[in-house]
């Protein structure tokens, strides 16, 4: 197995019930220091909510979305998620790209047969 290049991060989880999106975005800001190329997948009806622009609430989390904009991370919203709560592309943060599932899906076997990592939340 080669050394690791590429990191793919998954959320899914509620933004504001649960700690994983300051996880999901402390890892990718820790590899992204480290050199690796990095992207977070929003996805499921809870998940894809990060990517929405003007939220409200204790966290800070637009902010820390335009810090890893601006470091080079990727983020990718399912569409399917997107569709099935009514987020339109234009509620999306600037930067953030809305994508096909089927897109995740590929991503998935990418970096999967390339041994990259894959870290899901």
């Amino acid at each position: 197995m080669g050394k690791v290049t590429k990191v793919l991060l998954l959320l899914k989880d509620m933004i504001y019930e649960s700690t994983s999106p300051l996880e999901i975005i402390r890892f990718a800001k820790y590899y992204k220091n480290k050199g690796l190329d990095v992207t977070i997948v929003l996805w499921g009806p809870m998940g894809i909510i990060l990517g929405k622009k003007n939220k409200v609430g204790r966290m800070q989390y637009d902010n820390e979305i335009t810090e890893c904009l601006k470091m080079g991370i990727n983020f990718k919203c399912c569409d399917l998620a997107a569709n099935l709560i009514g987020l339109d592309k234009s509620e999306l943060m600037e930067g953030i790209e809305l994508v096909e599932s089927f897109v995740v899906a590929d991503l998935l076997l990418q970096y999967q047969e390339e041994g990259q990592l894959i870290f899901s939340l």
